[in-house]
């Protein structure tokens, strides 16, 4: 890992009103990776997950960008500035492992054993180039700060994504708790691996096992990718590549109006239009070359916002209506010598479309689904109001207080729209809604679901805020600051995938996997403590100058959910994504459980656990767990010398996480073992869950051994002129 990265500006008067100037900035960095921690069930590295070196990758960042800038004084009280830009982006993937299968090995319904390529990172090539121009004038009346504007842009993206390729559909997963084989005629082997009387492993039949299981596939990596490299991307044999165009262009005005000496009141407004220029045609270039997704836009799938049958069409893109978004703040100067500031606003504020979103519907990742976004869906949106004031003290000491509240007006959430509502439900202490086979509606030739992931919106979210901070600067150049936020955030989709199909499998649900529930934000620590203390000493004739500062946190965050480890709705997903029933002791023992001793183990396990035990008899919560507190502080020093007036010589230190480096208990982070502690099947065709536990998971936590509990040191080295 590393990087070389520099920046060249040239200034250039042309006049005393117009000044230009041109920007470059270029980036060469690379990045060593693990492979991908969540998708197709969390990959680990982790607690329950040995994750082999040769699944990872190096991530190749490189960038270019110009820039050029005019600054024009047309008058006292007119003046313009016009920025135009463009910036390539080519990012690509080395991978650790020659071609070959991904290995996913089972145990318990979680990842066991992670090895082979990294699904996601064969050929994976995402170019990206932007375009820019905006332009904004300003106009100062007598109590009016006017400013009108415009901004366009426009990305145009070319990705390769190639999850199918070396036989990973065909070597995808091996379960070490069944040492039964199945080929694709329906012919079965027992190796015995596992011994059926004492449960014993055998190491040497589970290297048979694997041999036969993936050796076609290993056989035929590497003539795959020397003949999908010779086609070359985007051609017929060749590597899949998408291509889109999209953008958007923006209108704005804004009135910065001094009603008093005391009082501003700011008003705005922003048109959006987002824009899609040829990528329906791009679309269909990609659907036409043989290694397109095969797609069947006859078939017909269910709208559950709607109860309506849709047809699903690759090339109808999302709407591109105007959005109109007004503003207004405010800013009060109470007793009109700055010492009692009360400032807030309120407006609607507009966020870009992901664009890999509309990326996924050009390809998709897998012929055997669709994904798509809804015609009718709309770019995110808020309504966010805020409200906060200042207070200086005759002691220098400054009290702010802030609150701030955000409403999704849309938002995006994912579904499966190859699902109907699910017409069953559970039998036992569980009686969730589940789907059966009758509630999916398309099916691939060898049976599966053709499921059809589908971008749609949601207006549930919202997002509370506050924050109360004290601070104080002293004349001896020691500065010290505290705060306190606290935050209350709720949505129906915590999107954290790049695929659409990831987005709608990553989101813990109860039954019905399309409802839009609404339950916690995964996002954001509900507690968060920080401080900062920093202190500058001057000497040697002002020569010398010495710098420490260090800042602290004390947070309380880290949401996640608890999930069963199987699909116990069969809704289809692989992600472990079902919220489990917490039961009471009582319930437990009616519990039908793999093997003996495991409810007992249940309930112990649940009883140690501080979310678990305080809501039995309920099912958990999206994201209603949440991790310990953790701390650390920083420290940072610096070291000046003044070669002359405008000359000097800087020398750094930077401890991050400092207390570990002190003492190996201080500033570590405790994580959840698993997510996913108990796994589970159901019955078919008595619809009866059976239960597995592994007893010798006594806790719920343990310290994560990665860099967030690890400390670090750099030292910097700057000359100042």
């Amino acid at each position: 890992s590393g990087s070389t990265k520099g920046i060249i500006k040239l200034d250039y008067n042309l006049s005393d009103k117009h000044k230009m100037a041109f920007v470059y900035n270029f980036l060469n960095a690379s990045q060593e990776k693990p492979a991908h921690p969540t998708a197709i069930k969390s990959r680990g590295p982790n607690f329950n997950t040995l994750q082999f070196e040769n699944t990872g990758y190096k991530m190749n960042n490189n960038i270019q960008s110009f820039l050029v800038e005019m600054n024009s004084d047309f008058s006292d009280e007119i003046s313009n500035k016009l920025q135009m830009g463009y910036t390539h982006f080519d990012d690509f993937r080395d991978p650790k492992s020659k071609p070959a299968p991904s290995i996913n090995i089972f145990k318990g319904g979680n990842n066991y054993i992670v090895a082979g390529h990294e699904p996601f990172s064969i050929n994976n090539q995402l170019d990206q180039k932007v375009f820019q121009i905006s332009d904004n004038v300003n106009v100062l009346l007598d109590k009016h700060d006017l400013t009108i504007g415009f901004n366009f842009e426009k990305f145009m993206f070319k990705n390769s994504f190639n999850l199918l390729s070396y036989g990973f559909d065909f070597a995808g997963q091996v379960n070490i708790d069944n040492d039964v084989y199945t080929d694709f005629s329906g012919n079965t082997t027992d190796y015995n691996y596992i011994d059926n009387t004492t449960g014993d492993f055998n190491p040497v039949a589970f290297k048979q096992f694997l041999i036969d299981y993936y050796g076609p596939a290993f056989a035929n990596a590497q003539s795959q990718y020397d003949n999908l490299n010779q086609a070359g991307a985007g051609e017929d044999g060749g590597w899949r590549l998408s291509e889109l165009n999209v953008g958007q262009i923006a209108g704005y005005i804004q009135d910065e109006w001094s009603m008093t000496d005391d009082f501003k009141l700011t008003l705005g407004v922003r048109l959006d239009k987002p824009m899609y220029f040829n990528t329906s045609d791009l679309i269909k270039k990609y659907l036409d070359t043989d290694n397109g997704a095969s797609r069947d836009e006859t078939a017909v799938y269910f709208n559950p916002n709607t109860s309506k049958d849709v047809k699903l069409i690759s090339s109808n893109l999302p709407t591109d209506k105007m959005i109109v978004s007004p503003r207004l703040g405010f800013n009060w100067d109470a007793k009109g010598d700055r010492t009692l500031q009360v400032r807030g606003g309120t407006g609607i504020f507009t966020g870009r479309l992901p664009f890999v979103w509309l990326g996924n519907q050009v390809s998709g990742a897998d012929d055997g689904f669709f994904q798509i976004v809804d015609e009718d869906f709309q770019w995110p949106r808020v309504w966010k109001s805020s409200l906060g004031v200042d207070n200086k003290f005759e002691n220098g000491l400054v009290a702010s207080f802030d609150v701030a509240y955000t409403k999704d007006i849309v938002a995006p959430h994912v579904q499966n729209w190859n699902l109907k509502n699910p017409s069953n439900n559970l039998v036992g202490v569980d009686k969730r809604p589940i789907y059966d086979g009758t509630d999916k509606l398309q099916f691939q030739p060898w049976g599966a679901p053709k499921d059809a992931f589908v971008f749609t919106n949601s207006d549930q979210g919202y997002a509370f805020n506050t924050t109360f901070k004290v601070e104080k600067a002293f004349e001896n150049k020691l500065y010290t600051s505290l705060a306190y936020n606290f935050m209350e955030a709720k949505s129906v989709n915590s999107i954290e995938a790049e695929i659409t199909g990831d987005a709608f499998a990553f989101n813990p649900n109860l039954g019905d996997a399309n409802e839009a529930v609404l339950s916690h934000s995964k996002y954001g620590d509900r507690h968060r403590v920080i401080g900062v203390v920093s202190k500058k000493w001057e000497y040697g004739n002002d020569k010398w100058a010495t710098t420490f500062s260090t800042f602290f946190e004390y947070a309380k965050g880290g949401r996640f959910s608890y999930t069963y480890a199987g699909d116990i709705n069969n809704d289809g997903s692989a992600q472990n994504n079902d919220l489990i029933y917490i039961p009471t002791e009582s319930q437990i023992a009616s519990m039908n459980f793999s093997g003996a001793g495991q409810g007992d183990d249940w309930n112990d396990y649940i009883e140690q656990d501080e979310y678990l035990s305080a809501n039995r008899g309920k099912y958990a919560e999206r994201y209603g767990a949440l991790s310990p507190w953790r701390s650390k502080f920083d420290i940072k020093i610096m070291q000046d010398y003044k070669v002359s007036d405008k000359n000097k010589i800087q020398f750094s230190i930077d401890i991050l996480n400092a207390g570990n480096m002190i003492n190996s208990d201080w500033g570590v982070v405790q994580a959840p073992r698993s997510i996913s502690p108990i796994s589970v099947t159901v019955d078919d065709a008595t619809r009866i869950p059976t239960y597995t536990f592994d007893g010798t998971v006594k806790e719920t936590f343990a310290y994560d051994t990665s860099l967030l509990s690890r400390w670090q040191m750099q030292f910097g080295l700057r000359y100042i002129f």
